[in-house]
């Protein structure tokens, strides 16, 4: 095999595996059952599936526009102003992404410049701070407090200053489940106003909110969406993750130097997949019904495991729910995960691994993004614990 026998010098050197490709190759290992990664199990729309056929047997297999399709475009502007009362420009503020990372990614890359400090609520997910340091930017922690994982906005006050570019935030939130609040929004408006803070906020799980809650998009506030790159994901809402297709919304301002970026990343995304989701988003129910849908997945998964030693607080959106282990082993999160993989046949994800100093909470991460036999067979496992 060829070998490089020169000097490297990494610009992420403490980054290794992804803890989503660990314990899914530690689960296929041992034949386990996979609730680390987060993607669903079952089929997405036949509907769907047919869409994106008939487009590619149209010829529609070429580059699309770096923005993405207009008819996507559009549809998207008149979902927002319906869901969020917000108007974008489809042509100037609206823009189709290769998935929700790579629009976090090229957003931050866009603004954030060498010494910029972002604030990051910890735990978080893994693909935001590997993009601000890579882009010369310090990210500042903050954590977000349990047992609801709530953001104490009185630590954020204090941390704010004059070389703070960008805060991000996650609403739903993975890997935690919690749903940011209106209140929370005043706050982060009161904060941000009068400042070049640039927010970006990440809310691929925006449909996949329980218990009669309405998402609070950082689009209802006004004085928000003017300082926000907003970032959405269709393989979130239409249960295709694999597709690796979404979207990002910003002020034309914003959205210029986002399209500087975009463009030398991947240009344009899947043209045909494009064509087949406009065409979809027009089944409105789709996404409005998402909410209940999953809803009944996390109530059936955790009255599976009702009696079990595992502790757990019902999570509020996204379609991740954390259990708690600490009145079973004092064992570190990172190793009980694993030995629950090898002994008992079922992965999950510690959540230590969301933090940039590992805080061990006893805390591991299940996906409930499946069919209903799979949840009642890791079920079955956890209550043999």
């Amino acid at each position: 095999m060829p070998q490089f026998n020169g000097t490297i010098h990494s610009k992420l050197p403490t980054v290794g595996t992804t803890i989503f490709t660990v314990m899914s190759q530690l689960a296929n290992q041992y034949n386990a059952i996979n609730l680390s990664q987060g993607f669903p199990n079952f089929e997405c729309s036949p509907e769907l599936v047919n869409l994106v056929d008939e487009n590619m047997k149209k010829g529609l297999n070429q580059y699309a526009p770096m923005q993405g399709i207009m008819p996507l475009r559009e549809i998207i502007a008149a979902k927002m102003q319906e869901l969020y009362g917000v108007v974008y420009s489809p042509e100037k503020e609206i823009n189709i992404t290769a998935g929700g990372t790579q629009a976090i990614y090229a957003a931050i890359t866009a603004v954030v410049n060498e010494g910029d400090e972002v604030i990051v609520f910890e735990p978080a997910y893994d693909c935001y701070v590997p993009a601000i340091e890579l882009s010369g930017g310090i990210p500042i922690y903050i954590k977000l407090k349990a047992p609801n994982y709530h953001i104490d906005w009185e630590e954020v006050k204090k941390r704010v200053n004059q070389r703070t570019r960008m805060i991000m935030i996650n609403t739903p939130h993975n890997p935690t489940g919690a749903v940011m609040s209106a209140a929370d929004m005043k706050e982060l408006e009161k904060i941000t106003n009068g400042t070049d803070i640039v927010i970006l906020s990440d809310e691929v799980y925006e449909h996949i909110i329980f218990d009669k809650n309405m998402h609070q998009s950082v689009c209802r506030f006004p004085k928000l969406a003017e300082r926000s790159f907003v970032v959405f994901s269709f393989g979130k809402t239409y249960h295709t993750t694999g597709w690796k297709t979404g979207y990002v919304l910003a002020p034309e301002r914003l959205m210029t130097e986002f399209r500087r970026v975009h463009q030398f990343m991947v240009f344009c995304v899947n043209t045909p997949l494009q064509y087949a989701l406009a065409e979809y988003m027009k089944n409105k129910d789709a996404y409005l019904q998402l909410g209940s849908f999953y809803q009944e997945k996390r109530d059936y998964f955790v009255s599976l495991i009702k009696g079990s030693k595992f502790k757990y607080i019902p999570a509020s959106g996204s379609y991740f729910q954390l259990l708690d282990y600490s009145g079973i082993t004092k064992e570190k999160d990172t190793e009980y995960a694993i030995r629950l993989t090898k002994e008992m046949g079922i992965a999950s994800v510690p959540t230590s691994v969301f933090y940039h100093e590992p805080e061990d909470n006893k805390l591991l991460r299940f996906c409930f993004a499946k069919t209903n036999e799979t949840l009642e067979k890791a079920a079955e496992k956890l209550m043999k614990v």
